[in-house]
């Protein structure tokens, strides 16, 4: 399959539109410019390759529908962040080290391996989610905004205040 090449104007166009929308969202790219027009040059390659902009780091199979976790973010995103201080590519970094006060560490593969995906049709309620649901639901104190996940997300993405404003709830 023949991929036409990426155009630099593209990458500095797509560049700008990340780093404003991860900004306003709460989020920041990794500061090394350079490293992060390279992610989003692999980014815009897939997206020609494959029709959508799957993780450069993974290996895509080229099916939308088996690749959904993987399109850029990807759902592991989040909780790569708050553990290792960045997402698995090294696209989305914490504050430290946007600041450059922490140093990009190997981040562990979240994603299950290709014969586990999809499987999983018994879903195990993790402890404290309500009655049907298979994760906790955090509830910003702050503007409402609700979500369900393992941990509340670092920074409400409407109002932007910061996980300890946020609760469970029932």
């Amino acid at each position: 399959m023949n991929v036409p090449e990426v155009t630099e104007n593209a990458v500095d166009v797509t560049y700008i539109k990340l780093k404003t929308d991860a900004e306003k969202n709460g989020y920041r790219l990794n500061p090394d410019i350079e490293f992060t027009k390279n992610l989003i040059r692999g980014i815009l390659k897939n997206g020609q390759r494959y029709g959508y902009g799957s993780c450069p780091c993974r290996l895509a199979s080229g099916k939308k529908e088996e690749d959904l976790d993987i399109i850029c973010p990807c759902d592991y995103r989040d909780q790569d962040i708050e553990e290792f201080g960045a997402c698995y590519c090294a696209l989305y970094v914490n504050e430290a080290i946007a600041h450059g006060t922490q140093k990009v560490a190997p981040i562990p593969e979240r994603r299950p391996p290709r014969s586990l995906r999809g499987k999983n049709t018994i879903r195990v309620m993790a402890a404290g989610s309500p009655p049907g649901f298979a994760l906790p639901i955090w509830r910003c104190k702050v503007c409402g905004y609700l979500c369900a996940r393992e941990d509340p997300p670092g920074v409400c993405p409407i109002c932007k205040a910061t996980k300890e404003r946020f609760e469970r709830f029932a």
